[in-house]
């Protein structure tokens, strides 16, 4: 897949299929649209195309709502999509000058003259432009003008999935992954860098690996104990991932902390990513360390179970 962040270095294609949106967390109501992009494309030997913006619109439009989290930042967007099989994305900077693109400028300079779109494939109730006045009827009237034809995902089609980005938001803050997962098609994870911590888990037998805290706008799923996959380069391990403040020794801060199983080597300063899988428990405090290492065994043997090993 190649990425273009510059509209005016948007190569000529032969036949661009192309489609819109934020595409926070690429789920599979999204796939849906993009699966039938791809169709598309492969059907008159063209390109299949996705346009994106960044930051994400309510980042900027609303920053004084500071609650909205995303489901994945722009590098695992751009991954998401490209495990995906689109050979093109573009990714328009999204500013407050840009919101207040009309639709029909957005057709013209960047449908038409950008990207010279041939199909433009949209879901059901799709909008686009200033103040969201672009519709799938003002594209179907016009689409001979424009020079390329359009094709709305049917109704019926999004609602049988029933999918949204804020289910998926709304799950993981309850710590319900599993429903996450179901949703995304995969299990939902989170990429960051290992850190010094005060390697308090060596001194009870087990060795955490601390994670700088991602992005202030990346989803952190609810506090508690996740059975996970921890991913290293090419290697996956499984896991056991604690969020949360650790009360036991009357922590103040939310720490991201992983115990890799079967796993004791120094990776300071290299980026993991962990996949959850299933929430074991949530966060609670322990009368010392003794039964907190008690737990943690029984912790262990549960996420065994879960990942099958």
């Amino acid at each position: 897949m190649e990425v273009i962040r510059d509209i005016a270095a948007f190569p000529r294609l032969s036949f661009p299929v192309v489609t819109s949106g934020t595409f926070d967390g690429v789920h599979i109501g999204h796939q849906k649209i993009l699966k039938r992009v791809i169709k598309r494309a492969k059907q008159n030997n063209g390109q299949s195309v996705v346009i994106t913006f960044w930051p994400h619109p309510r980042l900027v439009l609303f920053p004084e709502d500071n609650k909205l989290k995303l489901l994945s930042t722009i590098d695992e967007r751009i991954e998401q999509l490209r495990s995906f099989g689109i050979d093109y994305l573009l990714i328009i900077p999204f500013t407050k000058e840009f919101s207040r693109t009309s639709s029909r400028t957005f057709i013209t300079d960047i449908l038409v003259k950008a990207i010279n779109t041939k199909l433009l494939v949209i879901g059901y109730d799709h909008r686009f432009g200033k103040n969201r006045e672009g519709s799938f009827e003002h594209l179907k009237a016009r689409s001979q003008q424009y020079g390329f034809e359009v094709e709305e995902i049917p109704r019926q089609d999004i609602d049988d999935v029933g999918i949204s980005s804020t289910k998926i938001r709304k799950a993981l803050e309850s710590g319900d992954v599993e429903i996450a997962h179901n949703y995304l098609g995969r299990y939902y994870s989170l990429t960051s860098t290992v850190i010094e911590g005060d390697k308090l888990g060596r001194t009870i037998g087990f060795p955490t690996a601390n994670l700088a805290l991602p992005a202030s706008h990346k989803l952190i799923p609810a506090n508690g104990v996740y059975a996970v996959w921890v991913s290293l380069g090419n290697d996956r391990f499984p896991g056991i991932m604690n969020i949360g403040l650790r009360p036991t020794i009357e922590g103040k801060e939310l720490r991201l902390e992983v115990n890799i199983l079967g796993f004791d080597q120094n990776i300071y300063g290299q980026a993991i990513t962990v996949e959850f899988v299933e929430h074991l428990r949530n966060e609670r405090q322990f009368n010392g360390l003794e039964e907190l290492k008690e737990q943690l065994s029984k912790d262990k043997e549960a996420a065994e179970r879960v990942l099958f090993i």
